[in-house]
């Protein structure tokens, strides 16, 4: 009885640390539930110095994609052109930066707007990572070693319609498939795959893609893949693609929805740099959807709402926060869309100014395009900054303009680190409070 005893105890403990280190993860695009929650503690309160020390840095090429974390291992994607086009899929130590494992293969990119590189984090689960190229090169990697467990090059077998700034949405993992949005005709605008095989499992609708990652929200009992096309934003049952509900979200110039979706509260938002925003409410009872409101500006200039470009708003409350066209940080109310206040503090003024916004506790942590770490506080009554410092250098590949250029690429939040890139390297810094 006794062996019994510690022997329940010991599974129990492991059981726990095992949760533990998983929730330490951050192993797909926005964090463990795509949400942009971090929701480990013992995290600085404060920023002692105006530059992060780092922990480690490790040479990388050019490109969109931010770091993803899980089982002590970090993965990114980058491009090089010499001396011929490739896409590359790197995994390094989170500890200490060496190379674990690095795949290259042949891409030459074809009528691709801003071709400084992939786009789309890698998505790891199950031991598995799954890495999506900017032209449709799709691969299933064992994440430990490295070795190539399938792949599919989506452009030759779907020929899909690729959008103008190229395939960008992170694929997700639900169940036993992968659902990657590739804008394919014939009703193949999603696909999913069977995780472990690759094998097509369904297919469904005849949109173009936006630029915008899909996720996961329960409702009415069920698990609803909400996915914003170019089109309108769609909840599909995950494991069969069947259409549950939608509504129209058409852009009156061009595809240009890159932020996630935001679901929280019963809220569920999108917007578009030119289409303005969307909010509705999801029927917690059935599987249906209502408009709150529509706003839409005159320009990208004269907004009205929100008119976001990259960064994806947060919902706290009844309140929404979120970054507008030209880098103006605003709140607004989530029932109306009508605006509370704006700030110009968190970064400096420009056309597709960013802001990366994660939550954690009751603090909001902002990573802008100058390469600066922010801990906040959002509330109705304003902006509060707590504590600024420089985390990584801004370059100009992502975007040759700002003088120095920008930091785009999205920050994983980790191991009670950060980590993140520009085109020239990765790096590691330490959160960690008693560091």
């Amino acid at each position: 009885m006794a062996r019994r005893k510690a022997f329940a105890l010991v599974l129990i403990a492991v059981t726990i640390l095992g949760i533990t280190a998983s929730a330490a993860d951050w192993p797909q695009w926005r964090g463990p539930g795509r949400d942009g929650v971090w929701t480990e503690d013992g995290i600085v309160k404060e920023f002692s110095s105006s530059q992060l020390p780092v922990l480690w840095r490790t040479p990388i090429a050019s490109g969109y994609s931010g770091p993803t974390v899980a089982d002590g291992r970090v993965f990114i994607t980058d491009r090089l052109t010499k001396p011929k086009q490739v896409e590359r899929v790197h995994c390094f130590d989170a500890a200490s930066g060496k190379e674990i494992w690095s795949h290259t293969y042949d891409c030459t990119y074809e009528k691709v707007g801003y071709p400084d590189g992939p786009r789309a984090a890698v998505t790891v689960a199950g031991g598995r990572a799954y890495s999506l190229g900017a032209m449709g090169h799709l691969f299933c990697f064992d994440a430990a070693n490295g070795r190539i467990l399938w792949n599919i090059d989506l452009n030759t077998k779907y020929k899909i319609d690729k959008p103008v700034w190229a395939i960008a949405a992170a694929p997700l993992v639900e169940s036993n498939l992968l659902i990657v949005m590739i804008g394919g005709p014939k009703g193949a605008c999603i696909v999913a795959f069977d995780k472990d095989s690759g094998k097509q499992r369904w297919k469904a609708l005849n949109d173009s893609v936006s630029y915008s990652a899909p996720i996961m929200i329960e409702q009415a009992g069920k698990r609803v893949f909400v996915c914003l096309t170019g089109e309108r934003i769609v909840g599909l049952d995950p494991l069969t693609g069947e259409l549950y509900w939608e509504h129209p979200f058409e852009p009156l110039k061009m595809v240009i929805s890159v932020p996630t979706p935001v679901y929280r509260n019963g809220y569920l938002f999108v917007s578009s740099f030119y289409d303005g925003s969307l909010m509705l409410k999801v029927n917690p009872d059935e599987l249906s959807v209502e408009k709150l409101w529509r706003r839409i500006g005159k320009s990208e200039r004269e907004t009205d709402g929100l008119h976001c470009m990259i960064s994806t708003p947060v919902i706290i409350g009844d309140y929404l926060y979120g970054v507008d066209s030209y880098g103006e940080l605003r709140c607004l109310e989530a029932q109306t869309g009508d605006r509370v206040w704006e700030s110009l503090e968190a970064v400096p003024t420009a056309r597709w100014a960013n802001i990366h916004m994660v939550e954690n506790g009751k603090n909001i942590w902002m990573f802008n395009e100058r390469g600066e770490l922010i801990i906040s506080r959002l509330s109705p009554r304003g902006y509060r900054e707590i504590s600024r410092t420089k985390l990584i250098k801004p370059t100009t590949g992502q975007l040759d303009k700002r003088n120095d250029g920008v930091c785009w690429a999205h920050p994983a939040y980790a191991n009670r680190n950060v980590y993140i890139r520009n085109d020239n390297e990765l790096l590691c810094a330490s959160l960690d409070d008693n560091y």
